[in-house]
């Protein structure tokens, strides 16, 4: 494992830094963005690190795209390798097997899988691609942190290499249950790859039961050691029951490491005085209506359409709301060269539409429909303005929005509408209003308990959402990964306070 000096490496499909072409031989390079990369690169800095992944471009060599890309860190204390794919390699590694095989399968929307044998190829390639170069790259006592459903297999490639290095990857997304991952048809490939990892983080302790359950059912032999937030999976020795391609000279650390966001940024930033004037603004020209936010990219499974739905059947039930409550429902523009995004598109503005055409009033139109992207300031102040987060993704890894919304509410009178299926719902069930995002009656009931909630019954909700928030923000979740690859006694990971769901709250509600 890491030591406390050993340098870290992070390998993830996309570089902290998005390249796109100038002209022949130059290349325009803008910052990326999010939790992950504000967190990561003040580690990288301290360790002198190295971050390992693709450019977004599909045109450039290797040395071009690294001399463009050592300006922005010769004196940052850390190094960016880029990966170079092919326009092939793009279409059936990235949009093919991660996005239309793991992502929809992973968030038990096996229906919208292709399972084409031509991507599984590709996928293979691309991330021997990425161990060969890190196989270049990396030094004795280096610790490598690989990063999401993209990079499964790229610790078995590195291991056939004959680099023997710490090993840890972390699973943005859910992982299924058994008998949705049997459908897979590289099951046991991708679990072997992942087996051969040192140390494997996933977002909740439902998503580390379902591998071990897989783990168990396709590698005989296995056996679970501990109890807490880490857990040991020993594997039987090459030549028993285990897959004779597998390594096993070690047990592999299994973890839930729910991921987070920078809180104080998020909180501070909210509380300026132009996000707060921005805010009153949107209030104001909202007629001081109760805002109900949905804040989301476009993809199936966000359930944008049940919340429309849901949303309908709340003006249809329950009269009163109309002129009082207006839903603003941003789409983050995503894939709509894609034809099931595109449509998926249509179907979202025909339902805006329908909903405006039944319910608008003179002075008042219920739903405020913007498609593009907002700007950090403008997103703040929406989250601050909003009296109500709608956040009902059909399945999440985690969703860092309902998150962002409780940091921004500084003035802890907004409550927040979750569904039960994202990875935030075990740490944030005890504040949010939790709802089954195919129910839309239940939703509808909770958007009319969320206008008449008491203002003491908002703050104290919203209260304990913003401390559970900023105890586990971002630098913890890292610091909790790293720590977990590092401690020899397991003991110091105990349970948090409010790991799993309460099911039997849920089901008599």
């Amino acid at each position: 494992m890491p030591t406390a000096g050993s340098r870290l490496v992070v390998v993830s499909n996309r570089l902290p830094f998005v390249l796109s072409r100038k002209r022949v031989g130059a290349w325009n390079v803008q910052p990326g963005s999010g939790g992950l990369v504000n967190a990561l690169l003040p580690v990288l800095r301290n360790r002198g690190g190295l971050w390992v992944g693709w450019t977004g471009a599909i045109d450039g060599k290797s040395a071009e795209l690294e001399r463009a890309l050592e300006g922005l860190t010769k004196d940052a204390g850390y190094r960016l390798k880029p990966i170079e794919l092919t326009a092939e390699e793009r279409d059936k590694f990235y949009h093919g097997f991660s996005n239309e095989v793991i992502w929809p399968l992973f968030h038990d929307l096996q229906t919208n899988c292709n399972f084409d044998p031509e991507y599984w190829r590709v996928y293979q390639q691309v991330n021997r691609k990425f161990a060969d170069a890190l196989r270049d790259s990396i030094e004795p006592g280096d610790f490598v942190w690989v990063h999401d459903y993209h990079l499964m297999e790229v610790a078995r490639e590195l291991r056939r290499s004959g680099k023997r290095c710490r090993l840890g990857f972390f699973l943005h997304i859910p992982f299924p249950s058994l008998d949705i991952f049997l459908k897979l048809p590289w099951r046991r490939a991708i679990l072997e790859g992942l087996l051969e990892f040192d140390l494997l983080g996933f977002q909740t302790l439902r998503d580390r039961r379902n591998f071990l359950q897989c783990a168990r059912a396709l590698m005989k032999g296995t056996s679970v050691r501990g109890k807490g937030q880490v857990l040991e999976l020993q594997l039987e020795e090459p030549g028993g029951m285990a897959a004779p391609s597998l390594q096993v000279p070690r047990d592999l650390r299994i973890g839930a490491f729910p991921i987070s966001i920078d809180y104080n940024s998020y909180a501070e930033l909210a509380a300026s005085e132009g996000v707060a004037e921005r805010a009153r603004y949107f209030r104001d020209s909202l007629r001081k209506r109760h805002i109900i936010l949905g804040v989301d990219r476009l993809d199936y499974t966000k359930g944008i359409p049940n919340r429309l739905a849901a949303f309908r059947n709340a003006l249809q039930r329950f009269p009163e709301l109309r002129q009082k409550v207006t839903l603003v429902q941003q789409v983050v523009p995503s894939r709509e060269d894609i034809p099931q995004y595109h449509n998926l598109r249509l179907e979202i503005e025909h339902l805006v539409s329908e909903i405006n055409g039944e319910f608008t009033e003179p002075g008042w139109v219920p739903i405020h429909y913007i498609f593009r992207s907002l700007k950090p300031n403008e997103l703040l102040a929406y989250y601050r303005a909003a009296h109500i987060a709608l956040v009902t993704p059909l399945k999440d890894g985690m969703n860092l929005v309902c998150k962002e919304y409780c940091a921004a509410n500084v003035d802890e009178d907004g409550v927040l509408i979750l569904s039960e299926f994202a990875g935030a719902a075990a740490q944030l069930q005890k504040g949010a209003l939790l709802v089954n995002p195919h129910d839309v009656e239940a939703i509808a009931d909770s958007i009319y308990q969320a206008v008449t909630m008491t203002p003491e019954d908002k703050r104290a909700r919203m209260r304990r959402l913003r401390r559970t928030i900023r105890d586990t923000d971002i630098f913890w979740w890292v610091d909790s990964y790293l720590r977990a690859a590092i401690e020899k006694d397991l003991s110091h990971f105990p349970l948090a306070e409010e790991p799993t769901l309460d099911m039997e709250s849920i089901l008599t509600q």
